[in-house]
Parts: structure tokens; sequence; C-alpha cells
């Protein structure tokens, strides 16, 4: 489903100079570290415990001021080289918040923690799922085989989503990389807005 992790990996991907088309797999990597972790602990029963109303808000509310930042900082770096007529593709930056100012592996990580609802897909979905596979820590290859049957899953189609904007990005204008790296920031923010708020009020 696409989301704010999509969305990174293709703004990530437009900045990324060599071997961009593994981006993906960098962000996946981050990503699959922390399912790993939680698929360890709901095996271990701490569902119930992120089911509550509070951890969730705590969660969106961070989550929201994470994206958000991301979010500012790839529309800065978009305006920046717009106005100094410099190409986003394949461009380094150490700027704060800019998609290439931080490891994709690290991003895969903050933003799947950012988003609330990965939170609730695991504990209710991926909870149900591990009880139908009887996924647990004392039936470990079938725990081992349902988390990387998840993962490759999500590594093919990242792979091809990088994949193709990196060997597409070579069709862009420099215009048209700044404007799509823009427009990425802009969902970003919007994604961030979305999640905080919707833990408050029905969206």
């Amino acid at each position: 489903m696409p989301g704010p992790l999509l969305t990174y990996t293709i703004a990530r991907t437009m900045q990324t100079r060599r071997n961009g088309f593994l981006v993906g797999a960098w962000v996946i990597a981050g990503h699959a570290a922390l399912e790993g972790a939680l698929i360890c602990g709901l095996a271990l029963g701490v569902a119930e415990a992120l089911r509550a109303p509070l951890v969730l808000k705590v969660i969106g509310t961070a989550g929201a001021l994470v994206l958000g930042y991301m979010g500012v900082g790839m529309i800065r770096e978009a305006a920046r080289s717009r106005r100094h007529g410099t190409d986003t593709r394949g461009e380094t930056s150490d700027k704060p918040g800019s998609p290439a100012g931080m490891s994709p592996v690290l991003a895969g990580t903050l933003v799947s923690l950012a988003n609330p609802y990965w939170w609730i897909w695991w504990i209710t979905v991926g909870t149900a799922s591990l009880v139908r596979f009887d996924a647990s820590l004392g039936n470990w290859p079938v725990l081992l085989a349902f988390f990387v049957g998840h993962e490759a899953g999500d590594l093919a189609w990242y792979l091809v989503v990088s994949t193709a904007v990196y060997f597409g990005k070579r069709g862009f204008s420099r215009g048209f990389s700044s404007i799509l790296l823009a427009v990425c920031g802009v969902f970003i923010i919007g994604f961030g807005l979305y999640l905080g708020l919707s833990q408050f009020v029905r969206l």
C-alpha cells in the first residue's frame, strides 16, 4: 500500500548517484530489522500493551513530527536545487531532513516507526497471522519462514520501485526532478499530518 516508506524510497532514489537501484533493498533492511524485533515481541505477548490508545497516540504524534521534519527537508532541498540550478538527480546532501542526508537503512526503520498504521496492522492482522500459522518462539522454524516470506515480498516490491526510478530518472529534466522531490516532500508531510491526527479524531 502506498505510504511514507514508499514515498521516501522514491525521493532517496532520486538523490542517489551510484547504485541507486539498491535503495529499496537498504530501506527494507532497516524496515525488516524493526519488523524482526516486533515479531519476536508479539511472539512474547506484547500485543496487548501496544493496543493501548495512549501508546498509539504517542506513536502518532512522534511519527507526525518525524515525517514532517523529513518532508520539509525534501521541499527545502528541491527549492535550493531550483534556485541554484543544481541537479537533484544523484545529488548527495547532508542537509538535515534531506533524503540523502540520512542512511536509508536508518530511514527505513524511522519511517516505519513513525507510521501508527504499521503498528496497528501488526497488532491485528500480523498477530492473527502468527496465531493462524502457529508461528512462535517455540516453533521457530515456522516463525522464521513467516518472517523471511514477509520480508521477501517487501524486498521484491521495493527493489522494483527503486530500480525503475533510478534508471528512469535519466530521462527527467532538472526542473521535473526538483518538482518530483518537492511533491514527495508534500506527500510525506501529508502522511504525517494524517497519521498523527487520525489517532485523536476520526478521519
